[in-house]
């Protein structure tokens, strides 16, 4: 049975850490898919380096350029989700190192992932591969699934001094 990373908290690092490690493996010659859930932004470095990493790097979004409402995610908003953790399934079945899904955390918190179709999802992972779950609002269950866990808390953060995000560093 493979690895399960998860990076949950209000603090900022949780896709970094993961895009870290998706660095590394490639770095390894080793296969990366990452899966990202409500995004859908193509101005962001994650994606725009893809090309430049090929072919064991592949990023695919699942999500719309604006912002998911939180309280009232749109119907568009279900049906991206549940095509994303369909890929995922797929996904796994090509045995890469690292799977990232990206913002499911939050994703399962809001109700746009069933907990049952994720914990489902980890009942398959090859020997060979290690999943990260990125977001917020991570669920009991799988932070007890996973085998690391780590909380990213914010202490201090530019934007309460009014800094914009600043592309190659927040986006």
């Amino acid at each position: 049975m493979g690895f399960i990373h998860l990076y949950t908290g209000n603090g900022e690092g949780k896709s970094i850490t993961a895009f870290g490690l998706a660095l590394r493996a490639v770095g390894h010659g080793y296969k990366v898919i990452i899966v990202q859930f409500m995004k859908g932004r193509k101005d962001i470095g994650e994606y725009k380096i893809k090309n430049r990493l090929a072919p064991n790097y592949e990023i695919r979004q699942f999500g719309r350029e604006e912002f998911v409402d939180l309280e009232r995610p749109s119907p568009i908003d279900y049906i991206l989700a549940r095509r994303a953790i369909n890929f995922a399934k797929k996904a796994l079945r090509q045995k890469p190192r690292l799977l990232i899904l990206d913002e499911i955390n939050l994703a399962v918190s809001i109700g746009l992932v069933e907990l049952g179709d994720v914990l489902d999802l980890l009942s398959n992972i090859p020997e060979s591969t290690t999943v990260v779950l990125t977001g917020r609002n991570a669920p009991g269950n799988l932070i007890e699934r996973a085998d690391l866990v780590t909380e990213m808390r914010e202490i201090k953060h530019p934007w309460r001094r009014g800094v914009q995000a600043r592309r190659g560093i927040e986006y």
